[in-house]
């Protein structure tokens, strides 16, 4: 069973992936109830933490029942980076993770998240100086490398490991692909039977189907799964691949009355974490998966995603409900 520091998962556990406005308590806590073994906070900017920003800061609330989590920062600058770790352990995450993988530019503009892959000197320094400074086991996610003639992943896997990182999580593109083309997991299996390897690897990119899944602890014999847009939307995806790894078939998909549950249930968690406005706003990316494959359904999608009153969109669950209640999912 894969172990990060003294916290033993169970044997290939799947992890809920660190996802702007996506990954917050609200959706942690469904993600957690369908059977997520790992949950991760949104990245959070360290320098948004040291300057007491009020997005990064809220980023950093965490609850009990979500254990085991763990809070992810980004930067490229030592100091900065180091007295977030301190800011960071006050909310006491049970792991601490470093984003050296996000693609988007105006993270990578500052050479932090997958900017890092160029330089990846200061990636090893940077990790080994948050090690030491930290009680917190300290977790890396990243990519295979900055483009496809830059892939060194298993040099570099080996040399995370040996500063003290505690488990790497790999997304199966470069930087250069953003999430173009199709992951490729052949160099996060080469990371993992590299015999000196001996921390957890988990497997990130692509694993949209419970089959995926199974490819990548058979095939691959990867520690773990680590699951982003497959989820999002739709939190029953860690039981749906639970059952199929343990049974071989397919567990039936949720019906109208748990998507229309489940999604009343995250607009009041969220509303109730950040606001009417913004949990109105930050929930809208959902209502699309949980009301997937309902037919003429447009203009009911257009009322949760246009609206700025929650009793609105409340009234629009409640007309799905009413309108559809018996569609059945396949």
């Amino acid at each position: 069973m894969p172990t990060i520091g003294d916290i033993v998962l169970p044997t290939f556990p799947l992890l809920l992936a660190p996802m702007e406005d996506v990954s917050d308590p609200p959706f942690r806590a469904l993600c957690k109830e369908q059977g997520a073994d790992l949950v991760y906070t949104e990245f959070i900017s360290s320098e948004g933490l040291i300057r007491d920003a009020a997005k990064s800061v809220m980023k950093l609330d965490i609850y009990e029942k979500e254990r085991p989590v763990g809070i992810q920062i980004f930067g490229a600058n030592l100091d900065s980076m180091l007295r977030s770790v301190e800011i960071v352990e006050k909310s006491k995450p049970d792991i601490i993770d470093i984003n050296f993988g996000c693609p988007v530019k105006k993270v990578v503009s500052k050479g932090a998240g997958a900017g890092i892959l160029k330089d990846i000197d200061l990636m090893v320094s940077l990790t080994e100086a948050m090690v030491k400074h930290t009680h917190l086991p300290v977790t890396v996610k990243t990519r295979l490398g900055w483009d496809h003639d830059s892939i060194k992943i298993v040099e570099v896997a080996e040399r995370l490991q040996d500063v003290g990182c505690k488990a790497i999580s790999i997304h199966g593109r470069t930087r250069a692909q953003m999430y173009k083309g199709s992951a490729d997991w052949k160099p996060i299996a080469e990371v993992k039977n590299n015999p000196r390897m001996h921390i957890p690897v988990f497997g990130n990119g692509d694993v949209d189907t419970p089959e995926a899944a199974r490819i990548m602890r058979d095939e691959y014999g990867l520690d773990g799964a680590m699951i982003g847009r497959a989820s999002i939307g739709y939190p029953w995806f860690f039981k749906e691949v639970k059952h199929y790894l343990k049974t071989g078939s397919q567990l039936s998909p949720p019906t109208m009355e748990e998507r229309v549950q489940a999604a009343r249930r995250h607009l009041q968690m969220a509303i109730d974490w950040k606001g009417e406005k913004l949990g109105v706003f930050e929930t809208r990316r959902h209502y699309t998966n949980y009301f997937k494959g309902i037919p003429d359904f447009k203009a009911y999608r257009m009322k949760m995603v246009t609206s700025d009153d929650a009793a609105d969109v409340f009234a629009a669950f409640d007309e799905v409900q009413e309108k559809f209640g018996n569609y059945q999912f396949v």
